[in-house]
């Protein structure tokens, strides 16, 4: 079944007046489940999970149309996925229907250098709901796309100037390798949110999506290369520890 940011692809593709050609990309057939070409194709590896927490993706213009975007990750992972293309000059309603949902409590994630001091927070609400009381279930707004445009997402995105500023204090540095970036401090959309989700105590999750990129990773680059993929590496195997189910080769 298509996911959210699938869903945003298929309607951006629609919208398009000529093919997308992702820049620095092969050119060859890629499976609509998971963007790569049908040799390397990891569909069948998909673990998802359900949490208690959420994420919703403010996706730049063609974000969803490249293979590289690691949003598409999270979506593969995290059941409750929200995606939305952002525009400076309208706002999805169902974007503000989603922000304002009493279940939710969203946090733009987003370096608190960038907002006013009282609006910047560095922990969120326990994800574990306690018996006899509501708990609002964190929602993680993720700007996808490059830093500028995030930066202007930020900047120009009125309904989410009254959200509080999830300022992340990571310990390591980036593993992305799909894209270039000057700087170690800047992490790809699935690598926060594996950040976030470990914040929230979704400890399996965030687990789970740091080694769902790694697979993703290997299996990007080895096509990219025109190299077999290597089933028993390290990254398959740190997926089926943490994902808890078989990851090998499929069957012909």
């Amino acid at each position: 079944m298509p996911h959210a940011v699938s869903l945003l692809r298929a309607a951006r593709l629609a919208r398009s007046s000529k093919p997308f050609l992702a820049r620095g990309g092969f050119k060859r057939e890629r499976c609509e489940g998971c963007r790569l070409v049908p040799s390397h194709c990891m569909c069948a590896l998909r673990p998802l999970l359900a949490t208690h927490a959420g994420v919703c993706l403010l996706m730049a213009d063609i974000e969803p149309l490249k293979p590289s975007n690691t949003g598409w990750l999270i979506a593969d992972v995290v059941v409750d996925t929200f995606a939305f293309g952002w525009a400076r000059t309208e706002t999805d309603p169902a974007l503000l229907a989603l922000l304002d949902n009493p279940q939710w409590q969203p946090y733009v994630v987003f370096p608190g250098q960038y907002a006013t001091p009282e609006r910047v927070v560095d922990s969120v609400a326990s994800s574990v709901p306690v018996a006899g009381e509501p708990s609002r279930r964190p929602l993680f707004i993720l700007l996808d796309g490059t830093w500028a445009e995030a930066r202007k997402m930020f900047g120009r995105s009125p309904y989410l100037d009254r959200l509080p500023v999830l300022s992340l204090q990571p310990e390591q540095i980036s593993q992305y390798k799909l894209r270039r970036s000057g700087r170690d401090d800047h992490f790809c959309t699935s690598e926060v949110a594996a950040l976030c989700m470990n914040l929230a105590g979704e400890h399996a999750a965030g687990q789970t999506l740091e080694a769902y990129l790694a697979v993703f990773t290997h299996h990007y680059l080895q096509a990219r290369n025109q190299q077999p993929i290597v089933w028993d590496g390290a990254a398959h195997r740190r997926l089926r520890e943490v994902a808890g189910f078989r990851v090998g080769q499929p069957l012909a």
